[in-house]
């Protein structure tokens, strides 16, 4: 199957025709179902939001805005514990049934899955993989709080294969059920999937794996050729537990296509100013999802649109794929972390002063470590207890360093990125 439908295949300017037309409906979803939709979107006329100039005036929202509306409803003790974002909830709320599922991001932010089928859009993704109706994939992504594991179940189950829930870790039994199932697919991070291939060449397990779905991570060409050259074509994907699959990568390798159920914009980081094709900047999303009717949401990621036309037939606009944060928020070992969360760390130890979490390390072996200006640096078991929040708030863990008061950078840095990836 070389397509999922002729959505992937139209022109372009039926694709922009159809988006238009689909937009005013979707802003006045949000305004009409939603909370937050109502306030951000106050005095907009939706009918007039047609195209793309009138989108571009909209406020964007960004994930920390998102995660501030949860923080506030919850201490509030409101019943909406989305922040005032989603159109469904759960017969116990008043908003009305409709969610599947909750799920829990890094910090905390929680999303809904509706019950609609391929709810987080990741069906398309797989195509282009190479997976096919009958497959056994093996789900390596986490099915513990976040939805990483069931948007890639639920493409699957979507295409018509079977899904071993594999989830995280556990390499050894993961290899046996992979020796005994043998399952042609894999979805997960890239670098777990480094390590499976490496465990199954020390024990001299055969691996059946031959086609990959990989997201979370960066994944260096290096890593591509490396898992092509032991017979495994693996294609990445960006998606967000917010806005579900926003692009994935071709048999022509050429940048990531942006999925049919997103209309992306790249703006300048801080601002919601489109910047001209080809510039980096922040991508942000308007997702055609009337459960979660997300209107101008900033990721935080950079990225830039590629010019011309994908190789493999599907029309739609391509991005240069995840070039960096556009803020300080990073992602490690396939979980974010916010600097909200490094400075709720702090604000547990009165003695704290400035702090930064440094981030280093290559793929596979990233490595936290929390710098703490403090004047008690020789309080017993200090280090210890704040490694100990660290773990709590961010559920990954850190070593911790104490410096002397004024030492660290006096920059606004609350978290450094200075991971390498060849």
């Amino acid at each position: 199957m070389k397509h999922l439908d002729a959505l992937e295949t139209r022109k372009p300017q039926e694709r922009e025709a159809a988006w238009m037309k689909a937009l005013p409906g979707l802003v006045a979803r949000a305004q009409q179902a939603t909370d937050a939709g109502a306030e951000i979107l106050q005095g907009i006329d939706a009918a007039a939001v047609n195209t793309r100039a009138a989108l571009a005036r909209l406020p964007v929202t960004r994930k920390n805005d998102l995660l501030a509306r949860q923080l506030a409803s919850r201490a509030a003790r409101a019943d909406d514990p989305f922040g005032g974002f989603s159109a469904i909830g759960w017969r116990s709320l008043l908003r009305g049934s409709g969610a599947r599922r909750v799920y829990q991001s890094p910090g905390p932010i929680y999303e809904p899955e509706g019950q609609a089928s391929d709810y987080w859009r990741s069906t398309r993704a797989m195509v282009a993989a190479g997976f096919a109706a009958s497959d056994l994939v093996h789900n390596c992504f986490s099915y513990h709080l976040t939805p990483g594991a069931w948007i890639m179940e639920a493409g699957a189950q979507a295409l018509g294969c079977t899904v071993f829930p594999g989830g995280v870790g556990n390499t050894e039994q993961q290899l046996a059920a992979m020796a005994d199932l043998r399952p042609v697919a894999y979805t997960g991070t890239p670098s777990f999937l480094k390590i499976l291939v490496e465990k199954a060449e020390e024990t001299a397990t055969q691996l059946s794996l031959t086609k990959a779905l990989v997201s979370g991570e960066a994944f260096p060409p290096s890593l591509r050729d490396w898992l092509m050259t032991r017979g495994i074509q693996a294609y990445q994907c960006y998606a967000t537990a917010d806005a579900g699959m926003i692009a994935y990568e071709t048999a022509a390798r050429e940048g990531l296509v942006i999925d049919e159920g997103i209309l992306l914009e790249i703006v300048r980081p801080g601002t919601a100013d489109p910047v001209p094709e080809g510039e980096v900047g922040e991508v942000v999303v308007t997702v055609l999802n009337p459960d979660y009717p997300l209107i101008r949401f900033g990721t935080g990621d950079l990225s830039a649109v590629l010019p011309g036309a994908c190789p493999s037939g599907r029309t739609n606009t391509r991005i240069r794929g995840w070039l960096g944060r556009a803020d300080q928020t990073t992602k490690v070992r396939g979980m974010f972390v916010h600097p909200a969360q490094v400075d709720q760390v702090a604000k547990r130890f009165p003695e704290v002063g400035r702090v930064r979490l440094l981030v280093t390390g290559e793929m596979a072996s990233d490595m936290m470590t929390l710098k703490v200006e403090t004047s008690k640096a020789s309080a017993p078991g200090l280090a210890e207890r704040i490694a100990s929040a660290v773990r709590d708030v961010t559920k990954l863990r850190a070593d911790v360093e104490l410096v002397a008061p004024g030492s660290l950078p006096n920059d606004g840095k609350v978290i450094e990125d200075a991971r390498s990836y060849r």
